[in-house]
């Protein structure tokens, strides 16, 4: 074999060392999540872009509840969000309806959104409001008023739900406006393969990783835990 031909076999072994750890890297992330023996209870939020998970393959591979995407701000009901939910109830999964709330629409909009969309029903974990930024709403109004909206929105969907919802606090949005001070709410927090830490109050949930890949979903989904 020429010097050549050694070369370029030599720098497609590399290549192909590289390409595999890469692919096993890729694999342990996506597969990661914390211990059973720290956070028993573990489960996982979907939206329309999950498409229609096979519910019963997730309960008997260690699903233990689902937060399923019902709302985007005060326009857009997800669409797979009541084929979903009646997956989630055949399959004995425990199920909670996810509102993402839009700073830019009236949360008395967002509410009506809710309630018509979300039905009543005392088996329902308590609905989880996320809070974040997005690219579609560029303004970002003062804290008085967001605490004041987020109450008013608050209010109605939990007259609605008959319990208190869980704040979804990503970090960025808790720094702007400090919601965790004011509002007495369960927390739950982001943080990607690490604890977070970043509220006033002591977080319940945390999404541990936020690109898990499971058997019986497509694409990735968030992978959420409860603390004990």
């Amino acid at each position: 074999m020429t010097g050549g031909k050694r070369q370029f076999v030599r720098w497609g072994i590399i290549m192909l060392v590289i390409a595999l750890a890469v692919y096993a890297g890729w694999r342990y992330v996506t597969a990661w999540a914390p211990s059973r023996d720290e956070y028993p209870v573990q489960g996982i939020v979907v939206t329309e872009r999950n498409g229609r998970p096979n519910w019963a393959e997730l309960g008997a591979t260690g699903v233990d509840f689902a937060y399923i995407t019902a709302v985007e701000g005060a326009r857009t009901r997800d669409a797979e969000f009541q084929a979903n939910l009646a997956g989630a109830q055949d399959a004995g999964i425990r199920f909670g309806a996810l509102h993402h709330f839009d700073i830019c629409r009236l949360a008395s909009d967002q509410a009506t959104m809710f309630i018509t969309s979300v039905p009543r029903n005392e088996s329902a974990l308590p609905p989880a409001v996320q809070l974040d930024f997005s690219e579609t709403c560029k303004g970002r109004p003062n804290r008085a008023l967001i605490l004041s909206e987020l109450a008013t929105f608050l209010n109605q969907i939990e007259a609605h739900s008959g319990t208190p919802a869980i704040l979804l606090l990503t970090r960025e949005f808790e720094k702007e406006y400090q919601v965790s001070k004011s509002i007495d709410r369960t927390v739950w927090l982001e943080g990607n393969w690490l604890i977070p830490d970043y509220s006033a109050r002591p977080w319940v949930m945390w999404t541990a990783n936020l690109h898990r890949r499971i058997d019986g979903v497509e694409g990735p989904v968030r992978w959420v835990v409860v603390r004990k």
